[in-house]
């Protein structure tokens, strides 16, 4: 009994003792369950591939298509501004729209233009802040009763110091900030606002809180 103990004990120390070391060789890990999983068959971006004549992974969209979800491009020059200035909003909003249009202002243009739409943003600050020069006053004479083409060609391609919002604000998005400034505009002694959708219950003479906050939210 105690000589089968023994023996037993050697053993299983002597199996112990070898499967800690694989004396130099790489041991077979066994099977892998789904190994397209775990040595991905697929090229990532960024890196060379040898399946395209260019040798880049990362593929441009192919010409003459839309992303889903976006708009038609407006197929007209940059220096045609006779026609932009003429454009006008394909979209009608709702009030919850005109809200996240006042939202997306807040982020881009309030920092500049202020949330009451004076110009008088926190980068200018009544002249304190680090601009020297006012920003647009939207509710000012030369601004209330601009055409939104006009404006929406400045916030496409920039105006003077401010630069193109193209890349932060996609089509739909520019018209929903510009139709929150054309309703403010029109409380303000502006054109009558004519963008509401049909069926929603506010009017031109609708308060629109424009100075709610004082702080401007930044992205």
């Amino acid at each position: 009994m105690n000589k089968r103990f023994f023996v037993t004990i050697i053993l299983g120390g002597a199996l112990a003792l070898s499967a800690c070391n694989s004396g130099g060789v790489r041991r077979n890990p066994g099977k892998i369950y789904a190994p397209d999983m775990t040595y991905s068959r697929a090229y990532d971006a960024y890196t060379e591939n040898p399946i395209f004549e260019d040798g880049l992974t990362s593929r441009k969209p192919v010409a003459g298509t839309i992303a889903r979800g976006n708009d038609l491009p407006y197929h007209i020059d940059q220096d045609d501004t006779t026609r932009w200035y003429a454009l006008q909003s394909p979209y009608k909003f709702t009030e919850g729209e005109i809200a996240e249009g006042k939202r997306l202002y807040d982020i881009h243009c309030g920092i500049c233009h202020g949330q009451k739409l004076d110009g008088n943003g926190p980068l200018y600050d009544g002249g304190n802040g680090p601009y020297a020069a006012a920003p647009a006053n939207f509710l000012g004479p030369n601004y209330i009763n601009m055409p939104i083409g006009k404006m929406y060609h400045a916030v496409v391609f920039g105006k003077n110091m401010m630069g193109s919002y193209a890349s932060q604000l996609n089509t739909k998005q520019r018209w929903k900030v510009l139709a929150y400034i054309k309703q403010v505009q029109a409380e303000n002694g502006g054109a009558p606002f004519t963008l509401l959708k049909d069926g929603e219950n506010a009017t031109n003479n609708a308060t629109v809180e424009v100075a709610a906050d004082s702080s401007v939210a930044v992205n």
